[in-house]
């Protein structure tokens, strides 16, 4: 009976697991902007009292923030508004190989170099096209997150503790539930510190790259730093997908591309074992004991 119901359990998390990332999105959404909206609810002369003007404050905020961000970081679409239409004209170019003959006239390669790159594009010419059908497939359900789940965010920031108390309300204790109300409430406290800590570490990682970027004449520095600081949100895969992505800008624009896989290297590095557990057992306080290091609360 038991191993039955954990089939049953792992089959339904299967089936219902893109509502589950929906609902994960949302939740990570909400706790980012809500230190915006408590600033502006304890700041604010009007609607002191009442949360959701606060939270369409944020979150316009947020939608004004990302507008810029998209306008200073894609200069070709601003020169171009009907680039995005493109977009499958260009899938076609990469497949078919065409695109070499640009790369190559762009960026001064030779002709074995634009040759080989042509060659190599044709030869995985059914993958390529494999692609393209897949994010066909999955553009309308992008599109659709895009708009849910900030609509989930503005949710559980307004009716997230009455949703809260409701689900307490359901789980069968002896007692009032005062137990599990104070064993939720410290699991928010420590989701909201741990967002905090990654948004820290996402801005460090923002300034680092950003700076070594454009020291090494990185072409889109600012854009790439930001990438890096986003991604740094994703354990263990984020940071290799920002290092394989600068790397291959690095290789395609023959920029320092060498030099800057090795600063990321000593960056991870620093960053796995130095500044990460330090801003995370910090704001989780989390207390350790080395004999070479004091504890956090000897250092406090």
């Amino acid at each position: 009976m038991t191993t039955l119901v954990l089939v049953l359990a792992v089959a339904l998390v299967y089936v219902v697991r893109t509502i589950l990332v929906l609902f994960a999105f949302s939740i990570l959404f909400a706790y980012l902007i809500n230190p915006a909206v408590r600033v502006l609810q304890r700041y604010s002369l009007l609607f002191k009292d009442l949360k959701g003007p606060h939270i369409f404050q944020a979150y316009l905020g947020f939608l004004i923030l990302l507008a810029l961000l998209v306008h200073a970081f894609t200069p070709d679409f601003r020169s171009r508004p009907g680039a995005l239409a493109n977009l499958p004209a260009f899938a076609d170019s990469v497949a078919s190989g065409e695109i070499a003959n640009n790369f190559g006239k762009n960026l001064g390669w030779s002709d074995a170099q634009t040759v080989r790159f042509r060659t190599f594009l044709q030869g995985h010419r059914s993958d390529i096209e494999t692609a393209k059908q897949t994010v066909q497939r999955s553009a309308l359900q992008m599109a659709s997150a895009v708009l849910v789940i900030p609509i989930l965010a503005i949710f559980f920031l307004s009716d997230g503790e009455k949703l809260a108390n409701q689900l307490i309300l359901l789980i069968p204790t002896s007692s009032d539930g005062s137990a599990v109300r104070s064993l939720v409430a410290d699991l928010n406290v420590m989701l909201q510190r741990y967002i905090r800590a990654k948004v820290i570490l996402g801005m460090l990682s923002f300034l680092f790259s950003s700076v070594a970027l454009l020291a090494l004449g990185f072409p889109h520095w600012l854009a790439l730093g930001a990438i890096a600081g986003m991604l740094e949100f994703i354990p263990i895969a984020g940071w290799i997908i920002a290092a394989t992505t600068i790397t291959t800008l690095g290789v395609v624009t023959h920029s320092h591309w060498i030099w800057m896989l090795a600063l990321l290297g000593v960056w991870r590095v620093c960053m796995d074992y130095g500044i990460s557990p330090r801003v995370i057992g910090h704001e989780l306080e989390i207390h350790r004991r080395s004999p070479y290091l004091p504890s956090w609360s000897e250092e406090r």
